[in-house]
């Protein structure tokens, strides 16, 4: 397992994070337990939940299992929860106001049974709630020794922008991560966010990396899912759904995922998760498992590289077919040209 500074802050995490978003529904406490042992015992360090994991009880596992070990093994723990979406009844229930995360923040600590967290993010943006006080509160809780530093998460890149120039124009503590979906079928936070995040120093920490289970080559074209998975308990499932997510650009990519898979001598998921993790300002990537045994084969992911031809390959499959100007092959010209001095 390699190590990676967590954005500009000077802590180091695992190239590799724990996603609990499975905890408390999809994965029983025994199972969720034995996952965290699982990724601690091959080097993994940053475990990522939120308030909103099975309304709670995600954080809740979290903080039996950290009580229950002992000291030398909680320690290596780089802790991260996130707030923003309704946690109590009524129209302050939810939001990055003062109000909202002052509370979610307090609750998330008594939950995780800890005094303080490595890494508190605000869970989505807030269009009504200034962000100046947003920020005061992220400051905040830094200054009161309740987190050791603040990210953002689903933020698109002007938001983020405004978010890293505002604190840093009100002299506060600024963001060190952003949380985006990313991975060979969602690509299109290479237009805007990525650049964004490395011209402010912000570690992103993809989630999703498998495409929602897309690219563990579970699912066949032309036959609907079945079975034990996500989307054969449910083919209409959100954003990942079988309709939607099933295009031909999809079965490409799973193509050229198969094929790299195939001549590497390893599993499809191995692949698909290289490739997110080596991207240009990827500090670590969250694994979303609902077994120990997919969780185990994810983990084979750390440390590989692909060849450039191999991601050379994987880019030209999962190209989104930007047009020609700014984000296709007119601007991407025109900046070559401008670096080039041309």
């Amino acid at each position: 397992m390699r190590y990676r500074l967590l954005g500009h802050s000077g802590c180091a995490v695992s190239e590799l994070a724990l996603g609990t978003m499975t905890f408390g529904t999809e994965t029983d406490e025994a199972g969720s337990h034995e996952q965290l042992d699982v990724f601690l015992e091959a080097g993994g360090t940053l475990v990522d939940t939120a308030d909103v994991y099975s309304a709670g009880v995600s954080e809740e596992i979290i903080g039996r299992w950290l009580a229950a070990r002992p000291r030398e093994v909680t320690e290596r723990v780089v802790l991260a929860t996130k707030g923003r979406f309704a946690t109590d009844p009524g129209p302050n229930g939810n939001g990055l106001s003062a109000r909202h995360l002052t509370r979610a923040l307090d609750a998330s600590l008594g939950r995780l049974g800890v005094d303080v967290v490595d890494l508190y993010q605000a869970h989505a943006y807030d269009a009504h709630t200034p962000l100046e006080e947003t920020l005061r509160t992220l400051d905040g809780f830094v200054r009161a020794g309740k987190v050791r530093y603040y990210g953002l998460s689903n933020f698109t890149g002007w938001q983020l922008t405004k978010a890293v120039l505002t604190a840093r124009a009100l002299g506060l503590h600024a963001p060190v991560t952003l949380q985006p979906q990313y991975s060979l079928i969602v690509r299109e936070i290479e237009w805007e966010v990525v650049p964004a995040a490395l011209d402010a120093g912000i570690g992103l920490l993809p989630w999703s990396p498998l495409g929602g289970g897309w690219l563990s080559g579970k699912y066949r074209r032309d036959e609907r899912p079945t079975g034990d998975t996500r989307l054969g308990d449910d083919p209409d499932r959100g954003m990942e759904a079988y309709d939607r997510r099933g295009s031909d650009r999809t079965w490409r990519i799973i193509d050229a995922v198969a094929e790299v898979a195939e001549t590497r001598g390893i599993s499809m998921p191995e692949v698909a998760l290289a490739w997110v993790n080596n991207r240009p300002g990827v500090t670590s990537t969250i694994l979303g498992a609902r077994t120990t045994e997919q969780l185990r084969t994810n983990l084979e992911a750390a440390g590989l590289e692909l060849s450039a031809e191999e991601c050379a390959d994987l880019d030209r499959a999962s190209d989104l077919g930007a047009t020609d100007y700014p984000y296709g092959h007119l601007g991407t010209d025109q900046r070559s040209r401008d670096l080039a001095g041309g």
